[in-house]
């Protein structure tokens, strides 16, 4: 990545005070998470567990709810720490240069990195809570997994006794209410946004993008490989984002 680019794109940051971010699985892969569909993808090396992952089969399929519990005790998912980008994202919101981040991750990791919670968006949800299929109670997911320790194999809800699941999206089960609608609405209000990490092929997070652009946002794509946005980019920036999203962060130290 030329070093000129970076530079102007650093400056554009410098500049900004309503940065919306929309972040996809390339962000989180430095900490060691997997993405879904990449050459080590989770469903890339088993593409029975996405036909699988539907909120049909969760509701319906007591076998598999009580292998899923079992495998989140043998193998629990997002043990990943904060690695660099998202360490960057979390400086910029302590700049107050975060309008909002956008998030297609489940891991809960913007948080951890800095993001305040309230500037946070998880449109597929959280990895991190469970929910209520029944009465929509929610909690820590550590409290059901205690549970199934404790041998209880298919937890049910302590409210309503209701199905518990952690409370991410599968599919057909629908986004959570409001979630875009806040998205759109940053995005509109945007001076800069950012695309990290995100193939920019699922919708409707990805949809965001022209809108952004449409309101006069500068647009800035940081991803691995090619989107389908790339040719309205202001800027196209390939490498690790661990290290390119640091280079873009303006020292607190010199600021007025």
């Amino acid at each position: 990545m030329a070093d000129d680019v970076v530079s102007q794109v650093a400056g554009w940051v410098a500049e900004a005070q309503r940065i919306v971010a929309l972040t996809g699985a390339g962000i989180s892969t430095e900490s060691g998470i997997p993405d879904f569909r990449g050459p080590n993808g989770i469903w890339t090396k088993n593409p029975g567990a996405e036909l699988r992952a539907t909120i049909e089969t969760w509701l319906s399929d007591r076998d598999f709810r009580v292998e899923s519990w079992r495998r989140r005790i043998d193998d629990p998912p997002y043990r990943g720490d904060p690695n660099a980008g998202h360490l960057a994202l979390g400086e910029l919101d302590r700049q107050g240069r975060i309008l909002l981040v956008v998030t297609q991750n489940v891991d809960g990791l913007h948080q951890r990195g800095g993001v305040d919670p309230t500037r946070v968006v998880e449109v597929h949800g959280s990895v991190r809570e469970f929910m209520c299929m029944g009465c929509g109670a929610r909690g820590p997911m550590g409290d059901v997994l205690d549970r199934v320790r404790a041998g209880d194999d298919d937890p049910a809800c302590l409210s309503c006794g209701g199905i518990l699941k952690s409370a991410t999206v599968s599919f057909g089960q629908s986004l959570f209410p409001g979630d875009m609608d806040r998205a759109e609405l940053a995005s509109v209000q945007a001076d800069l946004f950012l695309a990290i990490g995100s193939t920019l092929q699922v919708y409707p997070a990805a949809g965001i993008v022209p809108i952004a652009k449409r309101a006069g946002a500068r647009l800035v794509i940081v991803n691995d490989s090619e989107t389908p946005f790339d040719p309205i980019a202001d800027a196209v920036l390939r490498g690790r984002i661990g290290e390119l999203l640091p280079a873009l962060v303006p020292d607190p130290i010199s600021e007025s």
